[in-house]
């Protein structure tokens, strides 16, 4: 057990020493032009679970654009609400112009439909008041930029992906910026234009009902700037779903430029457990590493990595009993006391596994979070082992199962989705018969260690007084 201990010391240390190396970033963000006539542009807004995680994904968006050195400015509209500390690191570190807007209310929250997540996403009307700028590239914060694609400020006056075969999306489109539109769409939004979901999506999806006949975007050699509506090749929304069924990019039609991520808002690319369960998570973290880095939240990991280092330590040497706080009793409450113990063993089991989970920062390098959580499990799990004198194997046997499932699912060279998702079920298959195997060797052992005399001494032994409870 020394030496399981001291691999997973060493092999955490590793991790968090390589991850460090380049935690800082590449330097900050270079400042964008001035008086140039394009703009990519983003929103924020508050009222969220996960305002701190999109304002990341912003900075991490707009350091990359830099990055790729786009001839345009970078823009992000942005709530009244926003904190000024945040404002000032878009404007101050990442290079960004700030523009603060009032909140868009939005008329279609009575719908059954609505999401309250998008309640404020119509504020991405706000792009169309511009008007200093030729053209706009529209982005949520979820875009990753494989490459420069200034090309799109040549489309026409609003241009737009199909992801769905029916419906374009508003992850990213080119609009020519216009006070008359912006007017007219603020005019529909108080008549109560038809939205079939009470967000962004569904409202500039009416406004621009014929964009499906609309002709092929390409962009003129000479560079000159196109007048219409235009739809843009997938290759400008490339939804990360399409990727993990060959797990590799299969889009012809236009260059590989722009991943987006739609879908489960809890496996958005920057939370550190969305990687390896979704493979394309690692390049948002490589681009982060590039950009960004994660000096932000290296102070907590380390916090958490000594106190949980700290408690191994302190688990092996004390060896704490905590049923030495029980009273001896008599008769039902014998069978009370020890049915309690049982239910506080089995829940400090659970909670080794889940508090960790909750515990580690959410946009860490996943390297780090998947490191600092499986460190914390077997931390807090030590404390149920020597408490309750249980075998530490069958205590730890989620723990393997956690490292095994993250190694299959982590491989490279699967030659698909299908045969990767084959792979984690089977693995769960054959797994699972140990994990009950080891739920059952956890609670004869805590039965046995339950009639020890050391827990509940034999009631014909008490050497105390008659009517007399010690307190052990």
């Amino acid at each position: 057990m020394r030496r399981v201990l001291r691999g997973l010391v060493a092999w955490w240390v590793l991790v968090v020493v390589v991850v460090c190396v380049v935690c800082e970033g590449k330097g900050k963000g270079k400042g964008v032009g001035v008086g140039r006539r394009n703009a990519y542009a983003t929103m924020m807004y508050m009222g969220t679970p996960r305002d701190y995680e999109f304002y990341v994904a912003t900075r991490v968006m707009l350091r990359s654009l830099a990055k790729l050195q786009v001839d345009a400015d970078l823009l992000v509209i942005a709530s009244m609400d926003v904190p000024l500390r945040w404002i000032r690191a878009l404007e101050g570190e990442d290079g960004a112009k700030v523009m603060r807007v009032d909140n868009i209310k939005n008329p279609y929250s009575t719908q059954s439909n609505f999401d309250w997540r998008f309640k404020l996403t119509l504020n991405k009307l706000y792009a169309w008041k511009l008007v200093k700028y030729d053209r706009v590239v529209m982005l949520d914060a979820d875009n990753l930029f494989l490459r420069n694609t200034d090309e799109l400020f040549q489309c026409g006056e609003f241009c737009a992906v199909f992801i769905n075969p029916c419906i374009f999306h508003t992850g990213l489109f080119v609009l020519q910026p216009s006070l008359t539109v912006f007017d007219d769409m603020i005019r529909q939004l108080e008549a109560g234009r038809s939205n079939p979901d009470g967000a962004d999506q569904g409202f500039i999806g009416s406004y621009f009902p014929d964009l499906l006949d609309q002709p092929m975007f390409h962009p003129p050699p000479n560079g000159t700037k196109l007048d219409g509506t235009y739809r843009l090749p997938l290759g400008y929304q490339m939804d990360a779903s399409y990727y993990y069924l060959r797990l590799r990019w299969s889009v012809p039609c236009g260059p590989n430029s722009v991943i987006t991520f739609p879908g489960a808002p809890w496996l958005k690319p920057w939370y550190w457990w969305s990687w390896p369960v979704l493979p394309l998570g690692i390049q948002w973290h490589k681009q982060r590493l590039q950009t960004l880095g994660y000096s932000a939240e290296m102070p907590v990991v380390f916090i958490l990595a000594v106190f949980y280092l700290g408690i191994i330590v302190v688990a092996r040497l004390a060896r704490p009993n905590l049923s030495k706080l029980c009273y001896r009793r008599e008769g039902k409450s014998v069978l009370l006391l020890q049915a309690g113990l049982k239910l506080i063993a089995m829940w400090s089991i659970l909670a080794a596994y889940i508090v960790p989970f909750f515990l580690v920062p959410h946009t860490i390098h996943p390297l780090i979070g998947w490191s600092l959580y499986l460190l914390g499990a077997f931390s807090l799990s030590s404390i149920a082992t020597n408490a309750f004198l249980l075998p530490m194997l069958p205590v730890l046997a989620p723990w393997f199962g956690i490292l095994g499932s993250l190694f299959i699912m982590a491989y490279p060279w699967y030659p698909d989705g299908v045969v990767r998702a084959l792979s984690v079920f089977g693995y769960a298959f054959c797994y699972s018969p140990l994990l009950w195997m080891s739920l059952v060797k956890i609670v004869s052992s805590l039965q046995v260690s339950l009639d020890r005399e050391v827990f509940l001494p034999r009631l014909g032994e008490n050497s105390s007084p008659a009517g007399f409870n010690k307190l052990y």
